[in-house]
């Protein structure tokens, strides 16, 4: 009796759930994206990429060279989003610069698996970055997003900036989660900056609307159910 009034209420609770999802993407149709969301604009170094990158004839290593080299540029344009102070520096010819630094700390955390492939990138561009895991996976039953794992820095809610990574974001649910999860622990909106190499347009809106003040970094827009291919490609399984 207590295992079925359990079973009911977990059923009731995920029907809730989907049914939020489902009224978040009314008007993704007709309003536009938010303006804090970015999205790569597509040169031809950057179309050049993509088609190596989504070749199924491309090689192993040509895919994982090329896709990190993308993601160095998702994490550059991602940095834009960091907030900075001004600060001069003395130059080796002797003149002063008067440039740029990081108010205070810039951290990342990784979906996993997908956000794994942004590592490599990701040291390219900081290498002394410090990084937490995330690892959502959807109920197979219900298809919701459910927490199976967690590791973030201790003073995560203090850094200036976090960084959040997944290779694909397609109806946004485990997006959601993974930013749920960083202000569950205490990390402002407006300090979240997340970025994938491709995203469809249901779940960035859906994003964007539960979490207005966050920015979003996007590779590539795509079909709005599209199947998760990247990590596989990437770690060859």
């Amino acid at each position: 009796m207590v295992t079925q009034y359990i079973e009911r209420k977990l059923l009731e609770k995920s029907t809730h759930h989907r049914a939020a999802l489902k009224s978040l993407e009314a008007g993704f149709e007709s309003e536009p994206l938010s303006e804090r969301v970015v999205i790569l604009k597509e040169t031809p170094q950057l179309k050049g990429m993509n088609t190596l990158i989504q070749d199924i004839d491309t090689s192993s290593e040509d895919f994982i060279f090329y896709f990190d080299r993308f993601c160095c540029l998702l994490i550059e344009q991602a940095l834009n989003n960091v907030h900075f102070k001004e600060l001069t520096v003395e130059t080796s010819s002797g003149f002063p610069y008067h440039g740029l630094a990081p108010k205070g700390e810039v951290s990342a955390v990784m979906v996993l698996r997908g956000g794994a492939t942004f590592e490599a990138g990701l040291r390219r561009v900081i290498p002394d970055c410090r990084t937490g895991r995330l690892l959502i996976q959807s109920n197979v039953r219900t298809g919701e997003p459910e927490l199976h794992y967690l590791k973030l820095p201790k003073d995560i809610s203090q850094h200036e900036s976090v960084l959040l990574f997944d290779s694909q974001m397609s109806s946004g649910g485990s997006g959601l989660m993974a930013v749920q999860v960083l202000v569950d622990h205490g990390v402002p909106q407006d300090r979240i900056v997340f970025a994938t190499y491709s995203a469809g347009r249901v779940g960035l809106h859906r994003l964007t609307k539960v979490f207005p003040e966050i920015a979003v970094v996007v590779g590539n827009m795509v079909p709005d159910i599209e199947e998760r291919w990247v990590e596989n490609r990437y770690f060859r399984c």
